[in-house]
Parts: structure tokens; C-alpha cells; sequence
């Protein structure tokens, strides 16, 4: 393909983790030296990137060969799908990660480069390829949900610590939600019956928080969502359970549920907070399901 057929649309976040303003001005500058038409979109609050995203396929009509780079974290990915599934021309427009967030899990997913350069190369020359995702209430998540102790760990996520301290904001958050550890019940319908626990990640990726795997067995070209229910309710449970998860041993407790499923219900008598892709979502009851080739992501 030669460079004037391609037009790139760049979707950035200048504060979505250390050095993104400069990973986005490397990025729109190498994209031009390379011949391509470019044209930046900085985000600078939240909705602002689900909101180009629906201005930009409104002209696939008008402009031929689009494609969408997004240079950010995973909550600025989460808006760009959820924009572009949204819309009816959307669904046709391939995107692209240069990693800059916080954490990229759906990147490290992916094995994109961190280096711009390199990240840059994939954007422009890779092949677009079908990926599966995650519905919960009607909204899409590409790396997993997160229900219980997760979920309430991202709700009581100082925003303002974490534009300052980055990751440490989670583990600050992670710090003060197990001090108040009391979780309710969690009931988990599936076409197999129904489960109970404590805390679940629903795992699209196999990557949990960039660097560890909770659903092992999870693929972004499977039509599943996968289920890992943990049913320790203690303090010390959860400590074991996230050992585990460290430590590579957590499917083999006796305590934990995992399983592959094409839809979930899942509900409790007790207020219980779900984050999706790393973002606060909401509290239960969810539906969830899967989207199959539901985006093309180029990689």
C-alpha cells in the first residue's frame, strides 16, 4: 500500500502515564516522515475519545482506508471501541496500539512494542486481524472485567494520586480496600449451573494488570469469556489467592472455579462494584456475552 492511500487518525491521552506527550509527538511525527496523512486527536477528559471516534466514521464515506492508532492506556482503547461499535460505519475501521498508558495491558496482550518506533512500524504496515470481545450491559471490554475486591479496589481509585504516582495508585487503592474486606456473595449463572464466590475476573486476555495471568487460557481470538471465581472470603484468602496468582498456582486451589462460557449472569444481595478494562463500571447485576470478531486490531 503506498503512503498517500492510508489516512491515520491519531487518538492520544498526554496524561495517560510518564513521557505521553512525547511518545505522542514522536509517534505523529514518524507517521508524517513516513508519507502518511495524519491528524491528532488529544484527549483531555473522559468521553473525549469515544466522541472522535464516532466524528471520524461519520467520513468513512468522504475518506478512503482509514485507520485508527491509539496512543494510550486501556481506558482510552475501552473508548475508542465502544465509539466505533457504536456507530454504524465503525465496525470496518481497523485500529492500532502505540503503548503509553499506565499499564497496556491490551498491548502486552498483543506483544506490541513499547518502543514508539517499532510501535509506529506495526501501525502502518501490520495486517488488520478479527478479534473477539466482552459485552457486559450492552457495553464492551477487550482484556477482562473485574468483580468484587477488583472492582471496589478501582472504585476507590484516587484519580489524582494516580496521574502523580501511576501504578502505585493501584496498589495504594489495593492497600485500603483489603483493610475493609467484607465481600458479599456473588452468584455466577452459566449455561452449566450456577457458581458461587467471592471475587471473579473475566478474563478476553490472558494478561491481567500487564504482567500476570488470572485467565491463563483466555485468547482474544476465542469465542469465550473466561471465568475465574475465587470463593476465599477472608483477608487471608484473598492474600493466598492473589499468591497464586503471582506465583502461577492459583488454578490449582481447591477454592476456585474456572471455566469458558459464552454468556454470564451475575448478581448479589449485597452492593458488589465491577471495573472493565481497568475502568470503574458499575455494581451489580451484569449480563455479559460475547461479541465474536467483533473488531479488527492490527498487531
Amino acid at each position: 500500500m503506498s503512503a498517500p492511500e492510508l489516512n491515520i487518525f491519531l487518538i492520544a491521552n498526554p496524561i495517560s502515564g510518564g513521557g505521553a506527550l512525547r511518545a505522542i509527538e514522536k509517534a505523529e511525527s514518524l507517521i508524517k516522515k513516513k508519507g502518511f496523512n495524519v491528524s491528532l486527536r488529544l484527549t483531555l477528559k473522559k468521553g473525549d475519545a469515544e466522541r472522535f471516534v464516532r466524528e471520524i466514521s461519520n467520513l468513512k464515506s468522504q475518506i478512503s482506508n482509514l485507520r485508527i492508532v491509539i496512543a494510550s492506556g486501556d481506558g482510552t482503547i475501552n473508548e475508542v471501541i465502544n465509539g466505533l461499535l457504536s456507530s454504524p460505519n465503525g465496525r470496518d475501521i481497523p485500529i492500532a496500539l502505540i503503548p503509553s498508558g499506565v499499564t497496556n495491558v491490551l498491548a502486552k496482550e498483543l506483544s506490541i512494542p513499547e518502543d514508539v518506533e517499532k510501535a509506529v512500524e506495526m501501525a502502518l504496515t501490520g495486517a488488520p486481524k478479527k478479534v473477539s470481545l466482552g459485552m457486559i450491559n450492552n457495553r464492551y471490554f477487550a482484556t477482562m472485567a473485574g468483580i468484587g475486591f477488583d472492582g471496589e479496589a478501582v472504585f476507590m481509585l484516587n484519580e489524582r494520586i494516580k496521574k502523580i504516582s501511576g501504578k502505585g495508585s493501584h496498589i495504594i487503592a489495593g492497600l485500603n480496600c483489603l483493610r475493609k474486606y467484607n465481600p458479599p456473595l456473588i452468584e455466577v449463572k452459566t449455561p452449566k449451573g450456577v457458581f458461587t464466590g467471592y471475587t471473579a475476573i473475566i478474563g478476553k486476555a490472558a494478561c491481567y494488570g500487564g504482567y500476570f495471568k488470572v485467565t491463563p487460557m483466555a485468547s482474544l481470538t476465542d469465542p469465550s469469556l473466561d471465568l475465574c471465581l475465587f470463593k476465599g472470603r477472608t483477608r487471608r484468602d484473598l492474600l493466598r489467592f492473589v499468591i497464586g496468582v503471582i506465583r502461577k498456582k492459583h488454578l490449582s486451589f481447591l477454592d476456585l472455579f474456572y471455566g469458558k462460557f459464552p454468556w454470564l449472569e451475575i448478581t448479589s444481595r449485597g452492593a458488589v462494584h465491577v471495573q472493565i478494562d481497568g475502568d470503574y463500571f458499575g455494581t451489580l447485576p451484569v449480563k455479559m456475552e460475547v461479541a465474536k470478531d467483533a473488531l479488527s486490531i492490527i498487531w
